[in-house]
């Protein structure tokens, strides 16, 4: 379980006041939108520039559109924050609002001008999303990298942004993956868990036929790392039990189990006692079960 922590101590509070909702944030008149209060000053749309360290790399059309369509109703309610930069400014927190002002036609948004050190970029863009969970786990990896980069340790991360070391690990080493595997993760059709059990198997066939196995069998976590350390010639870690009699320890019936692996594509297990035995084949769903029976079925004289 990921435990949060407060992401830096004075949080985005110190940053940007939350002003009450009256009037058109209620469903009244949008003449009536309270004004964002604070240090706020109104800064032309054009001369603001994104946070080229902004962690976020995409940003969904409807979602910007429905925003928008908010702001032309009730006005934009929340300052961004910005701080100088050349004869203009740069996004410090606030990119999706200014894009969506921007659609929504706003000449000015309202803008707190606050001065950021470069390096602390990166941070707070990435608090920001961190705390709104608005990053998908890719996004999130390529930031806490930025971060590790330079020069701040995965327990410093953690503390800074408000997770567990552990979580800053896991999503560092989704970065392993080939861009194709990490675009299945950003786009949800992978989860954290399943990326972690494809990064058990080195060989790219195996691994990718292991994705294609989870996203059609719709694998749960732990069907995904046990057919993984399978796939990957290990075993579950399990409590200890007695060792089954006539378990395939000879040589030739262990060179049997790895070949009839890797022909299914599952785990295989052996079993031989008294001149009788058994053969065990693992599958993970009916579609599973059909493609191992096809398998065996096609190869067989």
């Amino acid at each position: 379980m990921t435990t949060r922590r407060n992401a830096l101590g004075r949080g985005l509070g110190a940053l940007i006041p939350t002003p009450p909702l009256s009037g058109a944030a209620l469903g009244g008149d949008p003449a009536l939108a309270p004004e964002p209060r604070g240090p706020y000053t109104q800064i032309e749309v054009e001369k603001i520039r994104p946070n080229p360290q902004q962690p976020r790399r995409s940003f969904d059309a409807a979602e910007l559109a429905g925003l928008a369509d908010s702001i032309v109703r009730h006005g934009l309610l929340h300052p961004i924050v910005v701080r100088g930069s050349g004869d203009g400014y740069e996004l410090v927190v606030g990119e999706r609002r200014w894009r969506a002002a921007g659609l929504a036609g706003l000449k000015t948004v309202p803008a707190m001008v606050k001065d950021v050190a470069p390096r602390e970029l990166l941070e707070m863009a990435l608090v920001e999303n961190v705390q709104r969970r608005d990053l998908n786990p890719i996004e999130l990896a390529h930031a806490f990298r930025a971060l590790t980069e330079s020069g701040s340790t995965q327990e410093e991360v953690g503390d800074r942004v408000g997770l567990d070391r552990s979580t800053i690990a896991n999503h560092l080493r989704l970065l392993e993956l080939p861009r194709e595997l990490q675009q299945d993760v950003e786009s949800g059709v992978l989860g954290v868990g399943h990326g972690k059990a494809l990064l058990q198997i080195a060989n790219p066939e195996r691994r990718r036929h292991l994705r294609d196995r989870i996203v059609a069998n719709q694998l749960s976590v732990r069907a995904a790392e046990e057919l993984a350390r399978s796939l990957a010639g290990t075993r579950m870690p399990t409590r200890r039990r007695p060792r089954a009699a006539g378990d395939a320890q000879d040589p030739h019936l262990q060179q049997l189990v790895d070949a009839l692996r890797d022909q299914l594509k599952t785990k295989v297990r052996i079993t031989v006692a008294g001149g009788r035995g058994r053969i065990e084949i693992e599958f993970y769903g009916p579609e599973d079960l059909h493609r191992i029976t096809r398998a065996i079925l096609e190869s067989a004289p």
